[in-house]
């Protein structure tokens, strides 16, 4: 065996390119993995996007007969990710620039060149680089990363985009090897221009432009917060996945930056940043459609932001997206939709907000009544400025009336039964008169008669009540005794003390002491229900879903 050949056979694959592999869905692989006992262990990824050996897997299949004769482009992926390792889509572009007819580069193998010249034979060098970018996306750790958008975030943005029309001007600041940008708006007639600040990334995504012959195609590298290689475009539609989570993406030399129209964004919300750098690009009537981590909506620190982009009626929609559209794994993003004014001033009066979490990746986009809110603007400028969208499409579908009737008919129930649950209490001999005779908690526990619980004493023994011990543990002078001088009160039951009474005098107060302890708990319970049924009655009051009844005629 050659040492390219051993190489390929260490290699770890993902279920999606095992079943390229084997030329069946993911589904099967998922099925196989369950019916066989023998099917090769996951060599490394998560329990989500387990990895595989593809030596052990070339093995199994054989055995099983479920191999097929492994194509020259899976010969040519296998080629690719034994030689380039995690940077495979460096490999699919020195694939791409040998097929659009420019010198090989020294990296590229001479198995994958001549797999290449093989495959161009058969099929259209464009539809060959697809085939390897469609590979390169479903690789695991891959979609949703810098450079790769998901197939699923694809046909969203372009969903949610609709008609663009020809001759329009697109533009993705953040492009990566260029899907986004080449798949949403017109086939023909638009112009595209975009910008990757990853140079292998951006190389792929004009060859892809290059070999599908498309001439209306411009591709920079840079990083477009800190060097912008399009400062005088003004795009109508800008779409953009742009990276996620990174803190330094030059804040500190780009703190008086024009862009920052809504404010600065701090360190930890680059992704407002990206915003702001799309919102600068389009023209008056263009939109942006920006990619957002669920968090954006509601981190305290991009609160004074989202603000402004409410209050100037800027922000037209966000949708949350279901779990598994950005990636492999589950993670929530939502769709924000930002529109120029034609005219300045002249804005939207409200945000349409919809929560499609419910449904499944694969699903359809159109939302149903129950997950949609259009919110007015006043109502998203609170303390907070939480723009998720399930959020309001829940208080939006909120039945007031119908929970506000509960609440009332429970509270009355309540208190119906609170009034009885006090105990009825004679008149004693006096204070200080139990005071003469009492025993340390601590020398009932040494007797063998008092037991530390988790939370309280237990007495063991017949001749002490439980319910009269832990009564007199919060009496007043055991308060006393168990609270700090800074006032925190901390029960200290091994130096309480406690009055020696006979054991059916104990019953009695045990009684009356488990009474007040119901009372007390009935009223802690009361009173959560008294402050749901204010906030409730206040919210449907203040969106007109409530309404104080008629005033009454004599």
């Amino acid at each position: 065996m050659s040492e390219g050949d051993a190489a390929v056979q260490e290699r770890l694959v993902s279920g999606s390119e095992i079943a390229r592999l084997a030329g069946v869905t993911r589904a099967a692989v998922s099925n196989w993995r369950r019916r066989y006992d023998d099917f090769p262990s996951p060599r490394g990824g998560g329990a989500n996007s387990p990895l595989f050996a593809l030596g052990e897997v070339q093995d199994w299949l054989k055995r099983q007969n479920k191999a097929q004769d492994i194509s020259a482009e899976v010969r040519l992926w296998q080629v690719l990710r034994a030689a380039y390792g995690e940077d495979v889509a460096v490999g699919v572009a020195d694939v791409a620039r040998l097929l659009s007819g420019q010198e090989p580069t020294p990296d590229l193998p001479p198995d994958a060149a001549r797999l290449s010249g093989e495959l161009a034979g058969t099929e259209s060098a464009g539809a060959l680089v697809e085939g390897l970018v469609v590979r390169l996306a479903d690789s695991v750790g891959r979609a949703g990363s810098d450079n790769v958008t998901s197939g699923r975030i694809v046909r969203a943005v372009r969903h949610f985009a609709g008609d663009v029309p020809a001759g329009a001007t697109l533009y993705d600041p953040a492009c990566g090897n260029g899907t986004l940008l080449l798949a949403v708006g017109p086939e023909a007639g638009a112009k595209r221009f975009g910008q990757e600040r990853n140079p292998h990334s951006a190389r792929l995504a004009q060859l892809r432009a290059d070999l599908a012959g498309r001439t209306d195609v411009a591709v920079a590298a840079g990083d477009s917060l800190a060097a912008d290689q399009w400062p005088e475009l003004h795009a109508d539609l800008v779409v953009c996945d742009p990276p996620v989570g990174i803190t330094d993406w030059g804040r500190e030399s780009l703190l008086l930056d024009p862009r920052w129209e809504f404010g600065t964004p701090p360190r930890a919300e680059g992704e407002l940043a990206w915003l702001q750098h799309a919102y600068s690009h389009v023209a008056p009537g263009g939109r942006v459609l920006m990619v957002m981590p669920a968090s954006v909506a509601y981190r305290k620190a991009g609160r004074r932001i989202r603000a402004e982009i409410v209050r100037r009626g800027l922000l037209t929609r966000i949708v949350a997206l279901p779990a598994g559209t950005a990636a492999t794994h589950a993670v929530p993003v939502h769709v924000w939709e930002l529109e120029r004014p034609r005219v300045p001033g002249d804005a939207s009066g409200g945000v349409r907000l919809v929560d499609l979490t419910g449904n499944s990746p694969d699903g359809p986009l159109v939302p149903a009544p129950h997950q949609v809110a259009d919110v007015p603007l006043i109502e998203l400028l609170d303390d907070a400025v939480d723009l998720t969208p399930g959020r309001h499409t829940a208080a939006a579908h909120r039945d007031f009336h119908a929970e506000y009737d509960s609440l009332r008919a429970r509270l009355e129930q309540q208190l119906e039964r609170l009034a009885s649950l006090l105990p009825p209490l004679a008149e004693g001999a006096g204070p200080g008169t139990l005071d003469t005779s009492t025993v340390g908690v601590a020398e009932l526990a040494r007797a063998g008669l008092v037991e530390y619980g988790e939370a309280e004493p237990v007495s063991v023994t017949d001749q002490l009540d439980t319910d009269y011990l832990r009564g007199f543990l919060r009496s007043p002078a055991n308060v006393r005794h168990s609270t700090s001088a800074s006032g925190t009160y901390r029960l200290d039951s091994r130096g309480a003390r406690i009055p020696q009474l006979d054991i059916e005098v104990q019953r009695r107060y045990g009684q009356a002491f488990r009474e007040l302890q119901e009372f007390e708990e009935r009223l802690g319970a009361v009173a959560q229900l008294g402050r749901e049924a204010v906030e409730l009655a206040r919210g449907g009051l203040g969106n007109g879903a409530l309404s104080p009844p008629p005033a009454l005629v004599d």
